[in-house]
């Protein structure tokens, strides 16, 4: 098999290989209402449907700290193609040639969760494993992808539904399930570098990752980058619905789609320009601006205003998850696949629990008669603690790397 000889095409593999995440996460949760209406669903089969999702994702990213060291990258990477790209398809017809389509409906989006977690543990250390310098910025640029590719779902989607019709939503399942077929047909013939645990004779076990409370530090603030990043990016649509009385369409190209291009470009100024930012500082100032877009949502009397706090939120929380991945290589670099798969699912974690936690106070003080936006703003306060409890832990991460320090040189 005649396969390429230089690294960029592996590069654009794995963009792609992050675009397809993103069409993996955010195609779905478009359909919520249309599922509902075609399939006969209950909310509480949508709220299960979305537990699914989650509960396959995090299986990934654990499993994959003890059997992603026995698989190639290539395999790990063509599996996660594979993976989304039957989601993507079955989804246009499995849930009407069973006999319950929410059975069709869950098996699609299982299928879709397993190949969205096989790219955060595989892509991320092939690019991590390649003979590239400046490490810490062809990780944020390659996260970046995840925000173009967000976007793209989002506009493209929309523009399709309002010329084609979301009744043709099938289609659009097809369509979108060429990009994770091409993304596998091109990792079938990249160049891949050589595995950390391979070029380390064996790599770090999970359990010598563990021995180590800065490893704990950067799990906690893993963590907290993906609270931090879910809130802003899942609740901006409603934001600017309820706050500005649009509808949901210009909600969602008001919020969302504001925030991910913003993230997007963050995430590429992080890359272009990480050799002369010290990664640590460059993290504790993201989490410092990221307070001030969330002081500025809870606290702005005018609507708008709070948007641009969105706007601000998004370009501070861009580098968080790509710059504690860089950090974490490079304290552990022979951490490979596992360490990789256990910063994943803390990620996912945090990207679970802040949504969760929001709504809860939202729907707490909605039931005592609080107005939307009201609620919306005061639990945004309280996910405040997310980017606040990221910048103790810098602080943490510092006073622990000057101990080390100071150890090694006595």
């Amino acid at each position: 098999m005649k396969r390429f000889r230089s690294y960029t095409p592996t590069m654009v593999a794995c963009y792609l290989g992050y675009v397809t995440q993103a069409i993996t996460i955010n195609l779905t949760p478009l359909l919520y209402v249309t599922f509902q209406q075609t399939f006969s669903l209950s909310l509480g089969q949508v709220g299960m449907l979305i537990l699914v999702v989650f509960v396959t994702q995090i299986g990934v990213d654990l499993s994959s700290t003890r059997f992603g060291r026995m698989i190639s990258y290539r395999t790990g990477c063509v599996l996660a193609a594979v993976f989304a790209t039957l989601g993507l398809v079955s989804f246009s017809f499995l849930p009407d040639v069973l006999p319950d389509p929410y059975v069709g409906v869950i098996l699609s989006s299982v299928l879709l969760s397993v190949g969205s977690g096989f790219v955060e543990v595989q892509v991320s250390p092939v690019v991590d494993a390649m003979p590239e310098e400046r490490k810490t910025g062809a990780m944020s640029i390659l996260h970046s992808f995840y925000c173009w590719g967000f976007t793209a779902v989002v506009l493209l989607s929309t523009l399709f539904f309002v010329t084609v019709g979301i009744h043709r939503w099938r289609l659009l399942m097809l369509l979108w399930a060429v990009i994770p077929a091409v993304t596998g047909a091109l990792f079938c013939f990249v160049r891949m570098p050589v595995k950390t645990e391979e070029r380390t004779g064996g790599g770090m076990a999970v359990r010598q990752l563990l021995s180590g409370r800065m490893f704990w530090l950067l799990m906690l603030l893993m963590v907290c980058a993906g609270a931090a990043e879910m809130v802003p990016a899942q609740w901006a649509s409603l934001f600017a619905e309820a706050g500005l009385g649009v509808s949901k369409t210009v909600g969602d190209l008001l919020g969302p789609c504001t925030f991910a291009l913003l993230q997007g470009l963050s995430r590429v100024a992080f890359g272009l320009f990480s050799v002369r930012w010290d990664s640590r500082r460059m993290l504790f100032f993201c989490g410092v601006l990221s307070l001030a877009g969330y002081s500025l949502i809870m606290l702005s009397p005018w609507p708008l205003l709070s948007l641009f706090g969105f706007g601000l939120c998004g370009i501070a929380i861009g580098p968080m998850w790509p710059g504690t991945l860089s950090l974490g290589s490079s304290r552990y670099p022979a951490g490979g696949t596992g360490m990789f798969g256990l910063l994943a699912f803390c990620g996912d974690f945090g990207c679970a629990v802040s949504p969760a936690l929001i709504g809860a106070v939202s729907d707490r003080l909605q039931a005592e008669g609080a107005p939307v936006l009201e609620a919306l703003r005061a639990g945004f306060g309280v996910c405040a603690l997310f980017p606040a409890a990221l910048l103790v832990i810098l602080w943490l991460l510092g006073r622990c790397k000057l101990a080390e320090d100071s150890s090694a040189r006595s």
